[in-house]
């Protein structure tokens, strides 16, 4: 039986997660409570809101509210990479990868919340 980790969207999600804890790094001690915490906080809450939905499928409407609860913490954390490029802590070469894979998710998430039943999500109670 496979589960949410076994998933493409899961996996680059957690990729990108990995890639945004190494780059922010590089940011100042300053921005430890603010920029830092924030893109590591949105970046990993979108496995994390994954995971949950998934789990959730049972259930199409909740499942739909955590894919695009999943969704809306990928797109914050684009935002916050912006914001690291404009304050020149990274570079836009810096996160162009990490963009890409986040544009990725967001276009499997998507895909997720347009069309639940197609990932198994099916209110069984009704059967």
């Amino acid at each position: 039986m496979s589960g949410f980790k076994e998933m493409t969207a899961y996996k680059k999600a957690f990729q990108m997660a990995n890639l945004i804890f190494r780059l922010s790094k590089r940011f100042p001690k300053e921005e430890t409570y603010s920029l830092t915490d924030q893109i590591r906080r949105s970046s990993r809450s979108v496995t994390a809101q994954f995971a949950e939905g998934y789990r959730k499928k049972r259930y199409p409407l909740h499942f739909v509210a955590k894919m695009t609860d999943a969704n809306g913490e990928n797109a914050e954390t684009q935002v916050w990479l912006e914001h690291a490029v404009a304050c020149e802590y990274v570079t836009q070469q810096d996160i162009d990868p990490i963009l890409a894979l986040s544009e990725e998710v967001g276009k499997m998430l998507g895909d997720m919340i347009e069309n639940p039943t197609k990932y198994g999500a099916v209110d069984k109670r009704k059967r």
